[in-house]
């Protein structure tokens, strides 16, 4: 698209007709709205875990997690600082919950997804159901849904926060309450979504009522397991290695409307094509250590570190030993709007 020319001559025409009344010349701006490719202000980043871990654990001796009410580290784009988000779309942060310590219970419009990063044996309560937490579980809590967390462990527990606020405040669609205490009331066994969800079967009579998955505990050690079978395949894509990606039993698409959620396994010495896709994408390093080529940059990584790839930049990794990565973004909605691509490179 060819930038319009610039005029002073016009600008009294802008100035004195246009501005008074609220108006604006699109063809000004419209080489900046509508761009041959994707232009974004988020770059490319990462957070290596030992260098945050001494800050994340000092704010449990400054705050209460109730005083807090969610006490979390935003991990916030360097491209846009002081805007509150990891990228244009979606928010992130580490979450710390010390032992003994509960995180009041509310509910909000935001869909939210925790993946343990540190820790065993603490919980989140959604809807009246209460799930025991470990390294690795990908874990939901959709929108308008309450939820408490707790910590009943002897240990602090760190979990990454991923939140479509952005997104939500983009459409002025935020909403949120609180349940006045601590803790909801527990109306269901712990374990009881995935056992009647989550298993490859379903209640004869069960219809679906929301967009979100009833399931809300993807536990690691089954992702891990699924992995590891479909590697004795030993069919391996040349961008992603073995990528799975998590759904909703119900339908087959994401657990949320709002965040697709994945997991990759990249074996030791495994190179990747180059790729890029128009989701900006949020990677956490579950196990071992790599490399990846984003742009021009180059990040490495190890376990609990966390990355990320921007809208339509390319991408490489090399895992310098097994490694596996989950990672979320926005896909979903860019494929239910018709607007997501992607570029295999040379694969």
């Amino acid at each position: 698209m060819v930038e319009a020319a610039v005029r002073p001559d016009l600008t009294p025409y802008y100035e004195e007709d246009l501005a008074p009344r609220n108006l604006a010349p699109l063809w000004e701006v419209l080489h900046q709205m509508v761009t041959p490719e994707p232009e974004s202000v988020c770059e490319s980043a990462i957070w290596h875990y030992e260098d945050i871990r001494e800050v994340l654990m000092k704010s449990g001796e400054i705050i209460t997690a109730e005083q807090a009410e969610r006490r979390v580290l935003i991990l916030e784009n360097p491209g846009m600082t002081g805007r509150r988000r990891i990228t244009t779309s979606l928010f992130a942060g580490l979450q710390l919950i010390m032992p003994g310590e509960i995180a009041p219970a509310h509910r909000h419009t935001q869909a939210a997804l925790r993946f343990i990063v540190e820790g065993s044996g603490a919980y989140t309560a959604v809807e009246g159901e209460k799930t025991i937490m470990e390294e690795g579980d990908f874990i939901i809590t959709p929108s308008w849904t309450w939820h408490d967390h707790g910590n009943e462990s002897d240990q602090p527990m760190v979990w990454m926060d991923g939140l479509d606020v952005p997104l939500v405040e983009l459409l002025d669609a935020s909403f949120m309450e609180r349940l006045g205490e601590k803790s909801q009331p527990l109306g269901r066994p712990t374990g009881d979504s995935l056992a009647r969800y989550g298993s490859g079967l379903l209640p004869v009579d069960y219809k679906g009522q929301t967009a979100a998955s009833p399931v809300f505990n993807y536990p690691y050690v089954r992702t891990r397991e699924a992995l590891e079978q479909m590697r004795k395949a030993d069919e391996w894509d040349s961008c992603h290695g073995l990528k799975l990606r998590y759904v909703n039993p119900d339908n087959g698409e994401a657990p949320m409307p709002t965040i697709g959620t994945f997991m990759q396994l990249l074996p030791k010495g495994f190179e990747t094509s180059s790729y890029r896709s128009t989701d900006a994408t949020v990677y956490c390093v579950v196990e071992g250590t790599g490399t990846s080529l984003i742009g021009d940059k180059t990040f490495e990584w190890g376990k609990r570190d966390t990355f990320i790839v921007p809208s339509w930049c390319p991408q490489r990794h090399t895992a310098n030993e097994d490694a596996v990565l989950f990672s979320f973004s926005d896909r979903p909605v860019q494929q239910k709007l018709d607007l997501w691509r992607e570029d295999r490179g040379n694969a």
